[in-house]
Formats: structure tokens, sequence, C-alpha cells
């Protein structure tokens, strides 16, 4: 079964072995299918009359070919006349988007860290399964992924509201399919994912290293692929990244495009910490939104957190919206007042350490010395400092965002096994306080 037209199909046939073709064309020709989820089959027909007559001489051989097609038991339903609107207007995006409020194109800042990643997802939200399909999202938590992921959804919905939208976290996909295991119901699982017109899977490396989970979202994406229905998934990771997805998976994940979501830029933070604060009726001044653009680098949802307590103590306190009240709302999620060097210090004082020059350390030299000395000054940009990778990469001849974090964790490694590298971090950190 590839979709819902084809269950249908299937169920016509199957009709039509006892039935003229007179029969078949007078009570079938212009009913249609509208849903198939929780062991439920929605139909629709343009008159009471008919549906009166489906119900009475029909009903029951649908239900016992939905049974035999799925070796479960089956409610069929009905609509006539004008109910087909009142039902997909009440029903489809009650479950399907349960997030889906303020996570529009519309609200949604675009900026150079994103913008690949928001012109795909508008062309899938355009032409869902004709383009990029599947379409894979991926980058660190809290840089608008999700937002993307339910745009899309909210769009396609808006255009097409009879179209049956999915969406399931990683980890809820795993609940979902023990849950019908337990219960029995391990087609009515499989119904409610692979009749799906637009799938939206969040946060998918939850699924790696889980057999039976993965063995079912395979089967999933092929029959959702090849009835071409579209997929959007969203990672923390690209595929090649998840150790424990099966190879299977991985490949069909990179069948579409691939769509990296970086730390926004300065330019992007501001504009992104004013939308914020519109949406909140809240007008910032200047220097205020500077300063939150400087200090918050790394994390949407920390900017979103920032203004929110702007808000309350505007409303709760009656405070004046300051650089010293914003300086409040963010002690929880950086650290004010401490000394954050620039990437010029820790550049010069790693140089300095393996005896090398500044502009060998962000130059392309690859000898073992100078790119380890290399990797280490990237690792402390990062730890010690508020920077973005894309940041960093820029004090290092522009170095994608891929290398920085690949140089990080390499150190990161090190420093667990090698009590040298250890040691080394440490010494450089005291050398690079003691110029504060």
């Amino acid at each position: 079964m590839n979709s819902l037209n084809d269950i249908w199909n299937n169920i016509l046939a199957i009709l039509g072995e006892s039935l003229t073709p007179t029969a078949m064309n007078t009570w079938f020709s212009d009913c249609v299918p509208v849903d198939l989820q929780n062991n439920r089959l929605v139909i629709h027909t343009p008159t009471e009359f008919k549906r009166k007559i489906i119900q009475n001489r029909f009903a029951e051989a649908i239900t016992r070919a939905l049974g035999d097609l799925f070796s479960a038991e089956f409610q069929l339903v009905i609509l006539a006349g004008d109910e087909l609107e009142g039902y997909l207007s009440e029903s489809r995006m009650d479950d399907s988007l349960p997030e889906v409020a303020g996570f529009t194109f519309d609200n949604f800042v675009v900026g150079p860290s994103n913008k690949f990643a928001h012109a795909a997802a508008m062309a899938v939200s355009d032409n869902p399964g004709t383009v990029y399909n599947p379409l894979f999202i991926y980058g660190n938590s809290g840089l608008g992924k999700t937002h993307l992921l339910l745009a899309i959804g909210q769009s396609i919905h808006t255009r097409l509201p009879g179209a049956k939208i999915v969406y399931i976290k990683g980890d809820d996909f795993t609940n979902d399919l023990i849950r019908a295991i337990r219960e029995g119901s391990q087609e009515g699982f499989r119904l409610k994912y692979r009749s799906a017109d637009l799938l939206l899977v969040d946060d998918i490396q939850f699924i790696s290293g889980k057999q039976q989970t993965q063995e079912e979202f395979f089967h999933t994406f092929n029959t959702l692929y090849e009835a071409g229905k579209q997929i959007v998934i969203t990672s923390d990771r690209p595929p090649m990244d998840m150790l424990k997805l099966e190879e299977r998976i991985r490949t069909r994940l990179e069948w579409g495009l691939l769509a990296d979501v970086q730390p926004p830029d300065l330019e992007t933070r501001m504009a992104i910490t004013r939308n914020k604060a519109a949406q909140l009726g809240l007008l910032l001044p200047d220097d205020v939104v500077e300063y939150i653009g400087e200090n918050i680098t790394a994390n949407i949802r920390q900017l979103e957190g920032v203004v929110k307590r702007l808000t309350a103590y505007r409303d709760i306190l009656n405070d004046d919206i300051s650089i010293a009240s914003v300086k409040r709302a963010i002690k929880d999620v950086i650290r004010v007042g401490t000394y954050i060097p620039t990437p010029d210090i820790i550049i010069a004082e790693t140089a300095r350490y393996y005896g090398l020059t500044e502009e060998a350390i962000r130059g392309q030299s690859r000898q073992k010395n100078t790119a380890t000395a290399r990797q280490v000054a990237m690792y402390l940009c990062r730890t010690l400092t508020n920077l973005a990778l894309t940041d960093i990469g820029h004090q290092f001849e522009d170095r994608n965002h891929a290398t920085v974090l690949s140089s990080i964790k390499k150190i990161e490694e090190l420093m667990k096994t090698s009590p040298d590298m250890a040691s080394t971090i440490r010494d450089i950190t005291s050398n690079i306080n003691a110029k504060n």
C-alpha cells in the first residue's frame, strides 16, 4: 500500500469482482477517499442518497476488504455534500502540528546562516513531493530547524487543506512503535505514517541504534517516497555523522537535499531580537538590541528568552529597558562582567606557547605542530568566548564551520586521553587570563 488513493483503488478492485461495471460507475465514480488513520476510513460522496446506498449495501464489503488488506478491523465513515469542507477544516491539524503557533515563514528571520535552508523549505512548500525529496535540515539546537519544519507544514496546510500532514519527533516515533507492539496495533501504526501526504520528522537522530524503529522508518520512507509524498526531516547533524544509523537509511536521507543551518551573524541576531520583541509588543532601543546581539551568539532560543525576560521586567517591575536591565536578563545565559578574551589574544598566546607565528596558526600549513596549535586555538576560541563556529572560522582564513567543529572535537578527545594535552590547555588558558 503506497497511499490513500492506492488503498482506495485496491478496495474498488475487490468490490468490482462482485459488482457490475454499471453498479461501480453509478455508486463509486464520484466517491473519493478522504482520510485513513486510527483504523478508520473516511470517504465522501456528493449526495445523501448515495451515502445511504453505500452505507446499506456496500459498507460491510468495504470494511471486510480493508480487513483483508491490513489484517485489522476498520470503521467506515461516509461524508456527503458539504460535510467534507467541515471535516477538513476541523480535523486536519489538531494532531498533526501541535506546535504550529507562530512558526510560519512570515515570522522566520532570514540571514546568511540560514538563507539556503529557508529557500529550500519554501521550494518544498510550494511544490511538495516534486523537488528536494527528502529535504534534510540539520544544525545545532536552537537555530530554527523546527521553525522551518513547521512552517512547511503550515504553508502546505493553508494551500492544500485536504493534505494529510503527520508531524512526529524522532523519539516519539519510537514510543508510538513500542505502544503499537504492546497493544498489538502495528497495522494502525503503519497506516498513520504511510498514508501521509506530508511527513515531518523532527530530530531524526533519536532513532539511531534502535533496530526495530529503524526497520519501521525504512519501510515508511520507501512507501511515501515511491508514492511521491513529501518527506522533511531535521537533525542536529548530517546523515554521515549518525554512526549508529543503518547505511540503507543514511543513503536514503541523502537522496534529496541536505541544508544546514548555522548560528546567525550579528546583523541577523539583531534582526531576530527586534522581531521577537515586536511579537511581544516591545520596542527595544538600538543600543540594547546591539548589546544582546553581541553577547548572545549561538542560540536563537536564548535571544527569545532574553526578550521575554525584558518584557517581564517592563510589565511586572515597571522597569525601563536599558543595558543594565539586559545584563540582569542574560546573567543566567552567559557570563556577563567576566573577562572574555579576543580571538587575537587567544591566537597570540597559543602561537607563543608553541613557538610559532600568528600567521602560521591562521594559515594553511599542515605541519603537525602547526596543525595541532591551530586546533588548540580553535578549541580555546570556542570555550573562552561566545563566538559562533562560523565566526571562529573567519579568524583562520575563513575555514568553514565543519573544519572548526572537527578541530574542536579532536582536542576534546585528546584531552580525555592525553594528560599532556589537558596540561597544555590549562597552561595556555592561564596565560590568556593573565592578559586581563
